[in-house]
């Protein structure tokens, strides 16, 4: 090491490799399965929101849930289209509603769920949400993702 004018070593100054902010440094990029993720869950998690997506794809999601290997993740994103660019997002959301809610209340709990949970986890803004409501859930309706009885021993 090099010694300075008093005869001690002088203490080199740390290398700073690289420049600027570490958080600036790469890009990160969230897949629109990731978005449609979090907004269905938080969507499901509002009172009178009885499930998502309509009666088709809630019927085809059952028989895929069934199936091995068919997978819960399809389960979590039913009824919900994101479209993601590299700040912002916009979602398309379809639900089922219970009998005797107030749907607008529910649609407006449902949007800011949403957009908190999606704007908390993954820091893009939320432009909008659009919801759709394809059905109401009756008090006396059986529920079509309920487990049927098996018909084999």
């Amino acid at each position: 090491m090099a010694e300075d004018e008093s005869g001690a070593e002088a203490v080199k100054p740390p290398v700073k490799r690289g420049g600027g902010d570490p958080a600036t440094r790469g890009r990160t990029t969230i897949a629109d399965g990731v978005v449609e993720k979090i907004a269905g869950l938080a969507a499901r998690d509002v009172v009178g929101v009885h499930a998502m997506g309509s009666g088709f794809a809630r019927t085809l999601g059952a028989v895929r849930d069934r199936v091995p290997g068919g997978g819960r993740a399809a389960t979590a994103t039913r009824g919900v289209k994101a479209e993601v660019g590299e700040v912002q997002t916009a979602l398309d959301l379809e639900i089922v509603v219970d009998y005797g809610v107030a749907i607008a209340e529910v649609a407006r709990a449902v949007r800011e769920n949403v957009i908190s949970a999606v704007e908390r986890m993954t820091g893009l803004e939320v432009v909008e949400v659009n919801i759709a409501v394809s059905d109401v859930k009756l008090p006396d309706e059986d529920d079509e993702d309920e487990e049927a009885e098996p018909r084999l021993q």
